[in-house]
């Protein structure tokens, strides 16, 4: 992915630090070291100033550092300690600066490095100030989640003839990886869910060692990744001919996803959006098998800002990028999830995977 005009997003997030009384923030939650510097690496700390921006990390990537970062900030790289060099750029200002950091990726270790740091520097904890930069995407983000999703989707067609009667669930996820992988996906965002018969119904589940039977349910829950950006599908088909019953299920989840798909938009809030597909649910009495959120954002990482859920009351931004994917779990029998990706403008939900959702029977 190309990178945005050099300090567009650290200016924004400048903005933000004045408004709330901070002089620098000091990022150590690597998606979001990675949106304001374009920095891939697993160990760097970004400390973003009113005058500049410093990415600090180590050895390891003293050639590939630069490369990426360019001239979105001055690379540092630490001889010995990343924190030291952290200390040192916070030494010596006329005045006590006041910085940021993300309490959310604070572990022990990182508060007593914090604690460590100059006496001249003021601590203050913060929530969310990347990530409120991130829920907006820009075009070349959204293109990329959209590669993802392709090649996702065509993953899946690929992988379909291995979903049938004999086969382990774990077989099922190997072709689909597998398939993933040769169409470009640089790694999973999340475990590969497999789950049939019974075991559909655990919304979340683990890929287990279970054999698919005639007639059983298959949910796959998937993901694939392109410079960075996730994409999240869920599909569910039978192996096998569907009975009434699957497909009374199979149809109510599919009539709610298209309610949701219909009537989402930016400006809604997460609480207005999770209510156009619960609200499908509910009336026909399975509200209660309905028990996870219709969606999440999707970027850098798979769940990530804003969140559509009855909890949220915030309204969706334009441009934020969303899964779509109601459910509905019964257990001992088995469960029907669909989703798909979509970007969110005033006007409706632009869909960015395929949509493919008719009831596939595999026989």
């Amino acid at each position: 992915m190309p990178p945005e005009p050099s300090g567009t997003r650290e200016g924004a997030l400048r903005a933000r630090l004045a408004a709330t009384g901070l002089d620098g923030l000091l990022v150590t939650h690597l998606p979001n070291v990675r949106y304001l510097t374009g920095f891939t690496g697993t160990a760097g700390v970004a400390l973003v100033l009113a005058d500049e921006a410093v990415l600090v990390t180590d050895f390891r990537y003293a050639a590939q550092a630069p490369a990426e970062v360019g001239e979105r900030a001055r690379v540092e790289i630490a001889e010995l300690d990343v924190w030291e060099r952290v200390n040192r750029l916070l030494e010596g200002r006329a005045r006590t600066p006041v910085i940021g950091f993300e309490e959310e990726s604070v572990t022990v270790r990182t508060a007593r490095r914090l604690e460590a740091l100059s006496p001249a520097v003021e601590l203050r904890p913060t929530s969310g100030l990347v990530e409120a930069l991130r829920m907006r995407k820009e075009p070349a983000e959204v293109a990329a989640i959209r590669e993802a999703a392709r090649l996702a989707g065509e993953a899946f067609g690929a992988a379909l003839p291995a979903i049938r009667a004999g086969v382990t669930e774990r077989d099922i996820a190997a072709r689909l990886e597998t398939e993933l992988r040769r169409r470009g996906s640089e790694w999973h965002p999340f475990p590969t869910i497999v789950a049939s018969g019974p075991r559909s119904a655990l919304p979340h589940a683990r890929t287990a060692a279970r054999t698919v039977e005639a007639g059983d349910f298959v949910l796959v829950d998937f993901g694939a990744q392109v410079d960075g950006y996730c994409a999240d599908l869920t599909r569910t088909v039978v192996a096998g001919r569907a009975d009434e019953r699957q497909r009374v299920v199979y149809d109510l989840v599919r009539e709610a996803q298209g309610r949701a798909l219909a009537g989402l938009r930016a400006g809604l809030s997460g609480r207005e959006a999770d209510a156009l597909a619960r609200g499908v649910i509910t009336a026909r009495g399975f509200g209660d098998a309905f028990g996870h959120s219709l969606g999440h954002g999707l970027g850098l990482e798979v769940h990530e800002a804003p969140r559509l859920t009855r909890a949220n009351g915030d309204e969706l931004p334009e441009d934020a990028v969303v899964t779509v994917e109601p459910g509905v779990y019964f257990p001992g029998w088995g469960g029907v999830r669909l989703e798909d990706d979509v970007r969110l403008t005033p006007h409706g939900a632009e869909m960015l995977s395929d949509g493919c959702t008719e009831l596939v029977e595999l026989v």
